[in-house]
């Protein structure tokens, strides 16, 4: 916890705002992320009318704003970039006065969410889609078998260069990373329903629409007759090639099971994508040293995953078809 000299201008401004509503100062000290202590300093500084000592800052009104501009131009830079920048534009302070001065503005150094890009035709298809099934009860939703592939590498390590952004601006798009898949090292095929979770298949090589018929002969029917029994259910799969190929397609119907078509480029309509985030996420401190390895790391986790957590994410399709129709077809926070 910071002392009151460390309180950002954002949390200060936040404070006050939650002391004029009553908030408690245990309340407020929660919300804000500091001590109570240091609320409660703040709070009798305020109301004292006492200035904090000390020497002037060195930055003018001016020098914030140029500043600002500065990280708001390219949020992806280091400090060490920002300050030389700032001090080409005729600006006079360290680097940490520089750091210090971007907190007060509300910038953190985060690491970027990921979205895919959508150009209009997908965003159309997506708002389609979601305006279709707004209806749709969570009772509904959990008979649907939501299916996907995702690739496990086995170092963890790598989060990509971090973004400044301030609070609430996780969505913003120039706060956002692209996404873009490299195969690589171990791709897993995987099942869930609001119930549990099916059996993993890993997949050995390129997936054409026989390997995919394979997985769903030896691996998707007996996830099925776990997680439904004899009762009906509808499948879901994305519009990767090997799913929508015409013998794909009549691989279903002579089975009978009705599909669930998908928007393309839509992991935040599919509650598997966030089921495979936390599966990576509890593998965080994990070490494999080789793909044999990896694979028994990733089993002993999948068999970790509780019907709990399956049916939050199962129950929460309604908030997303939601949110996608507020968004107007944009890639949601999901």
């Amino acid at each position: 916890m910071g002392k009151t000299a460390d309180l950002t201008t954002v949390q200060k401004m936040t404070i006050d705002t939650l002391k004029k509503e009553g908030k408690t100062q245990k309340v407020i000290a929660k919300e804000v992320g500091c001590s109570q202590s240091s609320v409660s300093k703040h709070i009798n500084r305020e109301a004292k009318g006492r200035k904090r000592c000390g020497r002037k800052e060195c930055t003018s009104k001016r020098d914030k704003r140029a500043l600002e501009r500065i990280v708001k131009q390219n949020r992806f830079k280091n400090v060490g970039e920002i300050h030389k920048e700032w001090t080409v534009a005729g600006v006079s302070a360290s680097r940490s006065t520089t750091h210090r001065r971007m907190q007060d503005m509300g910038f953190s150094c985060r690491i970027p969410r990921v979205k895919p890009l959508l150009n209009k035709r997908q965003r159309q298809k997506r708002l389609a889609w979601a305006q279709d099934k707004k209806d749709w009860t969570a009772a509904e939703w959990s008979k649907v078998m939501f299916s996907d592939e995702s690739k496990f590498c086995i170092s963890f390590g790598n989060q990509g260069p971090r973004v400044w952004r301030k609070t609430g601006e996780a969505q913003n798009p120039r706060c956002l990373k692209s996404s873009v898949k490299f195969p690589q090292s171990v791709m897993v095929w995987g099942a869930m329903s609001s119930a549990a979770v099916g059996p993993l298949c890993f997949l050995r090589s390129r997936v054409n629409a026989a390997v995919y018929q394979e997985v769903l002969e030896h691996f998707m029917l007996p996830a099925a007759d776990q997680l439904y029994g004899g009762d009906d259910f509808i499948f879901q799969h994305d519009l990767a090639p090997a799913h929508s190929a015409k013998s794909t397609s009549t691989w279903f119907k002579d089975h009978g099971i009705p599909l669930l078509d998908r928007p393309a480029n839509s992991p935040d309509l599919n509650p598997i994508e966030n089921l495979w985030g936390i599966v990576k996420r509890k593998m965080r401190d994990a070490r494999p040293n080789n793909a044999e390895e990896l694979k028994a790391t990733i089993k002993a986790t999948w068999a970790l995953i509780t019907p709990e957590e399956c049916n939050r994410l199962v129950d929460s399709m309604p908030r997303r078809i939601a949110a996608a129709i507020q968004a107007k077809g944009a890639a949601t926070k999901y």
